[in-house]
């Protein structure tokens, strides 16, 4: 574990809050009673139907689904659009068009109707055996996109299968899901898409966060099914729900995007060059990379609308670091697998037997809780390496300051240091002289020291050092003294010319 200070620590001052909760959740709902060929197979002896019958169970309920997304289409004064070309048709950009017009209140924005692949079953004769037995297939089939604004939730889509085994989709964002538990308990904020820029009360939000209840999420989740998918009473045993992708995410959210950038370019430069494969293992919680591991990892870096994005993969797991919105310093692990994940959890044998055993985490929506945890741990693990990196951030910072042109009261202007500009790099060897720091600079003596300067010139160039912050001046005195930054500053520029200018000079032309 590193013994460096955080981030959090170092910037504390320049940091509003610090907030961990999900981000994207994808939950799959399957019906027990025909969510595999066995399953269906059964189901169809239950009900004594030829397997080539097959059709007649399901047809009347895909007739069922399509007269109820018209219904609900009518009572919701909207129209349902096709989809010709899922592949390109971009769904969150038309939600966004609508959302505009329409508001955020909630319950039904859209329904979109788009045909797409989908795992089904057939019928198949074995001639050899004689036997017959549903098989797994593949087709395609209508699916709806039901997108709707729950009130605590916030806005959601349920995918529909039209056709057995009827598999759903459920989509939520978890920051949508804070904000309406911070609306409940009278708590303002400021949300920016899927983050949250400004809480009045950071550490009670994170309590709100932490208390996240896959209960509550399965009783929505059923009522939902029961609304848009309303299959559930030809099979009793109704939806079971399982993750299928989940997000967590740990936001830092600084002040001033001044203070951010110099240190996201810093942390990015540095990690990209730095985290290796062993490393992504650690930050997941594994003991390093297993020898025998065949999946892909790595690291990327992106730029996005938003911002930019560095991703450390590894399978079907990674860890992100984003500049959100120039704001905010997000770590996200993601994963569509979540038993990727190892937990000490009991272990039920196939004789019967229970044990308790550092096991795969489980699927169901009821493991919510242990992987929210396992995925902040991540980033916590990913904040300590990236917070022990070496961080030029300051430097850069200052570099910008002096580098970058200013304008004085009066609206004059006054250019940054050239490092490579000999009356630059002269003036600022002139000012170093260790006569100064004793006695004070004055244009008197700057000028002896910079042969061929006017007075003016000289006065001009000590105004134009005071307003980038490298000189300042003792009250009531024509006398001025070097500022830490200015000390810096010219302390550079001495290295740049003696350690680096003059010595690659010095080396033999190649013609």
């Amino acid at each position: 574990m590193s013994t460096s200070p955080s981030i959090i620590e170092r910037y504390t001052d320049e940091i509003v809050g610090v907030l961990g909760c999900f981000d994207r959740l994808i939950v799959t709902g399957t019906l027990p009673d025909c969510c595999h060929a066995g399953a269906m197979q059964a189901e169809l002896v239950r009900r004594k139907m030829p397997f080539f019958d097959y059709g007649k169970l399901v047809n009347p309920l895909r007739n069922m689904l399509h007269e109820n997304a018209q219904r609900l289409a009518r009572e919701a004064g909207i129209e349902i659009e096709a989809v010709r070309k899922p592949k390109t048709f971009r769904k969150e950009a038309r939600i966004a068009e609508i959302l505009e017009k329409r508001g955020d209140r909630p319950g039904l924005v859209h329904i979109f109707s788009a045909p797409e692949s989908c795992t089904c079953f057939k019928p198949w004769h074995n001639k050899a055996t004689g036997k017959t037995s549903m098989q797994v297939s593949s087709g395609r089939c209508a699916h709806f996109y039901f997108y709707f604004i729950d009130e605590l939730l916030g806005l959601c889509y349920l995918r529909v299968q039209t056709w057995a085994p009827f598999r759903l989709q459920f989509y939520c964002n978890g920051h949508n899901w804070l904000a309406g538990l911070l609306r409940r308990a009278k708590i303002p904020f400021t949300q920016q898409d899927n983050a949250f820029v400004e809480i009045a009360g950071f550490a009670r939000a994170q309590e709100l966060a932490d208390a996240f209840d896959p209960g509550v999420l399965h009783r929505r989740l059923d009522k939902l099914a029961q609304l848009y998918c309303p299959v559930q009473q030809e099979f009793p045993s109704g939806w079971h729900w399982s993750i299928m992708q989940v997000e967590y995410a740990t936001d830092i959210i600084f002040r001033r995007p001044e203070c951010l950038k110099p240190l996201y370019e810093c942390l990015t430069r540095r990690a990209i060059h730095t985290v290796k494969a062993d490393d992504i293992a650690t930050f997941l919680g594994r003991n390093g990379l297993n020898p025998n591991y065949q999946g892909e990892g790595g690291s990327r870096y992106n730029l996005l609308i938003e911002g930019s994005r560095l991703r450390h993969s590894l399978g079907h797991t990674s860890i992100k670091m984003y500049d959100k919105f120039n704001h905010v310093l997000r770590i996200e692990t993601t994963t569509s697998d979540v038993g990727f994940f190892k937990h000490h959890r009991q272990v039920e044998h196939r004789n019967g037997s229970v044990t308790m055993e550092n096991a795969p985490v489980q699927k169901t929506i009821y493991s919510l809780g242990i992987v929210r945890e396992l995925l902040a741990a991540a980033n916590r693990r990913y904040l300590d390496f990236i917070s022990a990196l070496e961080d030029d951030s300051t430097g850069r910072r200052s570099l910008d300051q002096v580098a970058r042109p200013v304008r004085d009261e009066a609206g004059r202007p006054h250019r940054g240091i050239n490092f490579f500009h000999e009356p630059d790099l002269a003036l600022m060897l002139a000012v170093l002289r260790g006569e100064h720091t004793v006695s004070g600079l004055t244009a008197r003596r700057l000028r002896r020291q910079v042969p061929g300067w006017s007075g003016g010139k000289v006065s001009r160039a000590i105004r134009r050092f005071r307003e980038l912050g490298l000189l300042k001046k003792v009250a009531g005195t024509f006398k001025y003294y070097l500022t830490a930054l200015g000390r810096a500053t010219m302390i550079a520029g001495l290295r740049l010319r003696e350690e680096i200018i003059i010595p690659a000079m010095t080396q033999p032309l190649v013609s």
